[in-house]
């Protein structure tokens, strides 16, 4: 999808209880790493539930353009071939992700590790995106930046070596995409490679590591034991293997944020991963009153999975701890509207992570409070939200900046807000969640242009 386009403006109006099930797109950061380690696989890796949003697609066009030969057998059914680690060709064109951060970023470990050359680019938002923490251990790593915007950023070209060059690295900041990269890198190094994280971030990569034949340790690391030393151990032979995608528990935040501010309502989601690392919105939710229930868990794709019945509730301000963050970097627009709704002060702590999103979340949550009524305030990297426990007032228009958790987010706020809530543009909510607008309007939500 092409973000430059006329922009799609939307409006989310107040209106009936939300009714219904619905099972939301596969989650999208294990739909990109199927598609990585498929491409650094011998043989045949089969993905079922994969999320065809233009950010995986990107990802699999690039896969592709490095060596790996593709089929779609249907909707979201994929086989992927790949080419091994050290297997990888040189891209006969530039690497266009769109508006996919992850696919890039971890894409730019691949890269890093092989000895191949390829240019990164994408579109307005990702330009704007810094990748200097990227590059940082991949220099050490002995990549190449032969090319690169201003501060860092792309469009960029990088030269991996023959063989990387095995570190042991702590990250600057709570971020799977560094430690994903680095990792990705340390595929083609001799020896092991360590990523020390002082606080755990998703853990995805390193589970399909092993999914596909990696040896991958995790241990505690720090004096209180929240943070991780995970090794990898080098040059593994990779074989391709069955993915099944559980349902994208970021995706899943907006019905169930709707379900819960939409008086009356009871929605019913299928098979959202419920990874602990993943989960904080739904523990955070619960500490605020939200009537959540868990309903048959089981294992799908190496991840725990339920089905979750949500009804409408009466929501309480309360304080999110910093430590929280990993676990729903992605939530927190979602749960600024939640928040708006409830009675009482939220305090949403240490989220410097924000500002380097898609856009600077914090600063584009806070305007879209703002503009619809909601009394606010940020200080230092915390949100602070103040609500009554009545709908606010709505009625306002939100920049989206290109992001598409913020044109999901102010569209559920619209939903239960006294006056409807209008986003300048809602293209890139394909981005994530392709289907967003009919599944939630065959629940009875009242969004359209």
């Amino acid at each position: 999808m092409s973000h430059d386009s006329e922009p799609t403006p939307l409006t989310a109006a107040p209106g009936a209880p939300l009714r219904g099930r619905l099972r939301p797109p596969g989650d999208k950061s294990i739909s990109h790493r199927a598609m990585i380690l498929g491409l650094l696989s011998i043989g045949e890796t089969r993905v079922e539930g994969l999320l065809e949003g233009d950010d995986v697609l990107r990802t699999a066009a690039s896969a592709r353009a490095l060596g790996a030969s593709m089929e779609r057998l249907g909707e979201g059914r994929w086989v992927v071939r790949g080419v091994g680690v050290g297997g990888l060709s040189d891209p006969a064109e530039t690497l266009d992700f769109g508006n996919a951060g992850t696919g890039s970023r971890l894409m730019m470990g691949v890269v890093g590790g092989q000895p191949v050359t390829a240019t990164f680019d994408g579109d307005a938002s990702l330009r704007s995106r810094p990748m200097r923490r990227i590059l940082d251990p991949l220099r050490l790593m002995g990549t190449q930046v032969l090319a690169e915007a201003e501060g860092g950023r792309v469009p960029l070209t990088l030269r991996g070596p023959r063989e990387a060059i095995p570190i042991s690295y702590e990250t600057p900041a709570a971020s799977a995409q560094i430690k994903s990269a680095v990792l990705l890198a340390g595929l083609n190094a001799p020896g092991a490679t360590t990523v020390i994280e002082a606080a755990a971030t998703r853990d995805h990569t390193e589970r399909m590591l092993r999914l596909f034949g990696a040896e991958v340790s995790v241990v505690p690391h720090g004096p209180d034991g929240h943070g991780r030393a995970i090794t990898l151990t080098g040059q593994p032979t990779l074989r391709g293997t069955d993915v099944v995608v559980p349902a994208d528990p970021s995706s899943a935040a907006f019905p169930l944020v709707a379900a819960l501010i939409v008086p009356g309502s009871e929605v019913t989601i299928e098979g959202v991963m419920m990874n602990p690392l993943r989960t904080g919105l739904i523990t955070t939710l619960i500490e605020m009153g939200a009537d959540i229930e868990r309903l048959r868990e089981r294992e799908e794709g190496g991840e725990t999975v339920a089905d979750l019945r949500v009804r409408a509730s009466r929501l309480r301000g309360v304080d999110v701890p910093a430590e929280r963050a990993p676990a729903m970097i992605d939530e927190y627009p979602v749960l600024a509207v939640a928040a708006a709704f409830a009675e009482g002060t939220t305090r949403m702590h240490g989220l410097h992570e924000l500002r380097v999103k898609e856009s600077d979340r914090l600063a584009a949550v806070a305007a879209g409070l703002k503009a619809n009524g909601v009394a606010h305030l940020i200080q230092g990297d915390d949100l602070i939200v103040h609500g009554d426990g009545t709908a606010p007032a709505g009625g306002g228009t939100v920049a989206t900046h290109l992001d598409h958790r913020i044109a999901m987010a102010f569209l559920v706020m619209g939903l239960a807000t006294a006056k409807p809530v209008t986003i300048d543009d809602g293209a890139m909510i394909a981005t994530s969640f392709p289907s967003f607008l009919p599944t939630m309007q065959a629940l009875g939500a009242g969004i359209g242009a």
